[in-house]
């Protein structure tokens, strides 16, 4: 059975573009040429990946991103013509896995679009972590503080698996996504402080306890209290 993809894009051309290459390389993809019909799609079909364009007239592609990830974890790859990185923080805040700038080759949209759709699929191997009160269930992306639920964006639980997978030891912020399995991700350091900073809140009075900065080269995870 092929990859199913729904695009979410107000570009047919795109559309028919993407359609044709895509379905040479075992995707198929359908079209919801906005929003509103976007998640229509989601709720009414079994789709493995979005590709999320987020220049749309009416609701654009930041909230309908917002809205999917209060249902779902499926993999969100989202599209827009603004390179500016404020742009491509926001968009992974929200919960986007990936961010390609307009204009882009379908050979890359493709490596991307594989990229996320192989961080999605569990592990072969059960796979925990337990350091300094947070406990981690790869396989099924789950993350716990103190038995305490911890929600995170998938660049944030990706994060947070690097550093506790060396902890103790500092990983350079140009290294991190390399670590992480995002060396392919539209990001750059400052992208990463903004990540680590809600990833330290989101974990609690835990999270500033464990996630150091070193300052002029990165973070580490420690295996001590302070």
């Amino acid at each position: 059975m092929s990859t199913r993809v729904l695009l979410i894009d107000d570009d047919t051309r795109m559309y028919e573009l993407l359609a044709q290459y895509l379905g040479q390389n075992g995707l198929s993809v359908t079209h919801a040429p906005d929003g509103g019909r976007g998640l229509a799609a989601l709720e009414a079909g079994a789709y493995d990946a979005v590709l999320l364009d987020v220049m749309m007239p009416g609701m654009d592609g930041l909230e309908v991103c917002k809205r999917i990830r209060a249902k779902s974890r499926i993999p969100v790859l989202m599209l827009t013509a603004k390179g500016d990185e404020t742009d491509r923080v926001v968009g992974l805040e929200l919960g986007a896995d990936d961010y390609l700038p307009k204009p882009f080759s379908p050979r890359e949209l493709l490596a991307r679009l594989r990229a996320v759709l192989r961080r999605a699929q569990p592990s072969s191997v059960a796979d925990r972590l337990e350091v300094g009160g947070v406990s981690i269930d790869v396989a099924g992306r789950e993350v716990r503080v103190e038995d305490r639920l911890v929600d995170l964006t998938g660049l944030e639980f990706d994060l947070l698996v690097a550093l506790m997978r060396r902890a103790g030891r500092v990983i350079p912020r140009d290294a991190l996504l390399g670590e992480a399995g995002r060396s392919d991700t539209v990001v750059g350091e400052r992208t990463v402080d903004v990540h680590i900073s809600h990833l330290r809140q989101k974990l609690g009075d835990v999270g500033t306890r464990v996630i150091k900065t070193v300052r002029g080269v990165g973070y580490v995870f420690a295996k001590e209290g302070p």
